[in-house]
């Protein structure tokens, strides 16, 4: 359990749950093999784009632990407080971002969500019209390796909150 104490009260806050399985310790050459993936899928991109298309899909997914990575390194990279809050809202909030970025958005929450078996021709369209080919296939592979280690993330239950910008680069 985790304790808050200001000058006027004491919260205690849920206990963390422990992790189910520390994944990368236990298969690491698949581990590598991420690392690998995802080194060469940022490989660039705008920085600022691609922190945002990890933190709105890892909140698609409720990936606790991505997004406290994701956020930390946004906001040590400079980007705001502001937009990283309005991120969950961004399709309410568009004023926030520039036209490329809500096509990549419009794209991660296509790709992440794919309810209807498919990623809808709008919304491709309008990214491809935002990104060359090949920063588009970049943003679209910056989004498939997110969602997977989303999927490690919740699936094993790794908890957030520990991580320091920049821990794992």
């Amino acid at each position: 359990m985790t304790t808050h104490t200001d000058t006027a009260t004491t919260v205690e806050y849920a206990p963390e749950r422990p992790a189910r399985l520390e994944w990368a310790k236990h298969a690491p050459e698949v581990y590598q093999a991420m690392v690998r993936l995802e080194t060469a899928a940022r490989k660039g991109l705008d920085h600022t784009l691609y922190e945002l298309v990890k933190i709105r899909a890892s909140q698609i997914n409720h990936c606790a632990f991505c997004i406290d990575m994701h956020t930390k390194d946004a906001l040590a990279a400079g980007e705001s407080v502001e937009r990283i809050v309005q991120l969950s809202a961004w399709d309410e909030s568009r004023h926030f971002y520039t036209a490329k970025e809500v096509a990549a958005l419009e794209l991660t929450e296509a790709v992440t969500v794919l309810t209807e078996g498919f990623v809808p021709d709008e919304v491709y369209d309008n990214a491809a019209k935002h990104f060359e080919e090949a920063e588009l296939a970049q943003v679209i592979a910056a989004i498939t390796v997110i969602n997977a280690w989303n999927r490690f993330g919740v699936t094993c239950r790794m908890a957030p909150g520990h991580y320091r910008p920049g821990q794992y680069k």
